[in-house]
């Protein structure tokens, strides 16, 4: 069958629909209506890798619970700044989803986004003494006023009866609780905004859709090349800018860009399982996101958490998530993904940081060969009571963390998201993962900066800004009033829980 040929011109192209296109793409279609966009993804809806429900953790990453946001040093004082950012970052996202919903751009918040505790639980002395230095640390913080912290069996129970069923009295406990936390659903959230976005004129989006080739033209364009999967068809498209938010997909496209900027950029792909609740009455026991800490040599992204959802409508109740390793870079990848992604410009960097990282992949290997008798005992550490009858295996996505160069020439395993940008800002490219979707309004506000800074800094665009994101350009932490405000606004608009 013959295959067609279709040339376009537009002014941005975005490649992969997650919740970081369509933030990307809807924050530039506020800021100029008239601007073009052109969205490309592989596979055939929006949202279905890293943004799917399934596929993530569904906490609202405010680091309320999310103990490997807040490392302890070797001097013993708890790590905070990590925490501070990431908290600061997702009252970013609140009030630009309320803006959203207040505008009527997208509709039923009650569908993404629900209020539900974030809780951190450990047990045993030497735990217990961090979780209370964390807490201790946290308070000086605004952001984290009105976390609770208790040592007692009851109050704990009150908070986690499904935890806490079957535990020896006698066993040092810790735990806090944060009861603003969100449990959200990028996924309804992704294709929400893109339900919208496919509305205006001068937005096209093109599924099935496999981005084949990059190049930087001598106008400093870039022409893009991408073959409709469905029946072969070929597009063409000169664009002014092009965004790379493919997830997994991300770092083979970067190396397809060849921009200077992306040399020595490496990946390492992590997989991951949920075990998922089958049993309405266990599900029902449990209305909270408890997190705990994760083991030694664990990457950051396998934080044990047992985990109240709503996924489709239905409450879950998943525990998790197992790690694993796969050479695939996408769930719906292929096994060449890794070996196809080393290259000359970041062999060193890629050997040094696995040399670096043998536990990481011996833990890896670990989790792959456990048996389902394994990940029970891993679950019993959280609800001991469990039955195995009350829980199957789910996949969850895969994850790509960062590798990249060192001060010495090196490799270094990056754990979070990292913005690849070329120096003229024509084109980025969002690598890694967690925090991820919860920061994407605050890392695709960074992006705006760097990439249309001219724009950005103007006037109308500040303006405008400032309307979507009240805070916009000020520290919610160091303004108690501004955070309260904008806080109580956010709830109110997204139907929330309030301190």
């Amino acid at each position: 069958m013959a295959t067609t040929t279709f040339r376009t011109e537009t002014d941005v192209v975005l490649i992969g629909a997650g919740i970081m296109s369509a933030t990307l793409g809807l924050l530039l279609k506020e800021l100029n209506p008239k601007i073009k966009i052109e969205i490309y993804e592989r596979l055939d809806v929006a949202a279905a890798e890293s943004s799917d429900a399934w596929n993530n953790a569904g906490t609202g990453h405010s680091a309320f619970c999310e103990l490997n946001y807040t490392p302890q040093l070797e001097n013993g004082e708890i790590e905070t700044k990590k925490a501070v950012k990431i908290a600061e970052s997702f009252e970013v996202s609140k009030q630009f989803w309320a803006y959203l919903v207040e505008k009527n751009l997208i509709s039923h918040p009650e569908n993404f986004i629900k209020s539900i505790p974030h809780m951190s639980f450990v047990w045993g002395e030497e735990n217990v003494d961090f979780l209370k230095k964390r807490f201790e640390a946290l308070q000086q913080f605004n952001l984290f006023k009105g976390m609770e912290y208790s040592e007692d069996t009851e109050q704990i129970k009150s908070w986690m009866p499904l935890v806490m069923e079957g535990r020896r009295a006698s066993q040092a406990f810790a735990a806090t609780s944060m009861k603003i936390g969100t449990d959200v659903n990028f996924g309804e959230l992704t294709r929400n905004i893109f339900d919208y976005l496919k509305t205006l004129e001068g937005v096209d989006m093109y599924f099935h859709h496999d981005v084949k080739k990059l190049k930087k033209q001598e106008d400093g364009r870039w022409r893009i090349k991408s073959k409709d999967l469905s029946n072969g068809d070929i597009r063409k498209v000169r664009t002014n800018f092009v965004f790379i938010g493919a997830g997994g997909g991300s770092l083979p496209l970067l190396e397809k860009a060849g921009i200077p900027e992306g040399n020595g950029f490496g990946g390492f792909p992590v997989s991951g399982q949920w075990l998922k609740c089958i049993n309405e009455e266990v599900i029902e026991k449990h209305n909270a996101k408890v997190y705990g800490k994760a083991s030694v040599g664990a990457p950051p992204m396998s934080v044990p958490h047992i985990d109240s959802r709503m996924i489709d409508g239905k409450k879950a109740l998943l525990f998790g998530p197992y790690a694993g390793f796969s050479t695939k870079f996408l769930k719906n990848g292929s096994y060449l993904d890794l070996p196809l992604s080393i290259k000359l410009n970041n062999m060193i960097p890629m050997l040094s940081a696995g040399f670096q990282n043998l536990p990481l992949t011996k833990y890896l290997i670990d989790q792959v060969r456990q048996s389902p008798e394994d990940r029970l005992q891993a679950l019993r550490e959280y609800l001991p009571d469990a039955k195995m009858e009350d829980w199957v295996l789910e996949h969850a996505g895969q994850r790509v963390q960062v590798i990249k160069k060192g001060e010495h020439g090196g490799g270094v395993l990056e754990f979070g998201t990292e913005v690849v940008t070329a120096a003229d800002g024509s084109l980025a490219v969002l690598l890694g993962a967690s925090p991820g979707a919860s920061t994407a309004v605050s890392i695709m506000l960074d992006l705006i900066k760097r990439c249309f800074s001219e724009h950005e800094k103007a006037s109308v665009w500040q303006e405008k800004l400032k309307k979507m994101i009240p805070s916009y350009g000020v520290s919610l932490n160091e303004n108690e009033a501004l955070l309260e405000e904008v806080r109580n606004h956010s709830a109110a608009v997204l139907k929330l829980a309030k301190l």
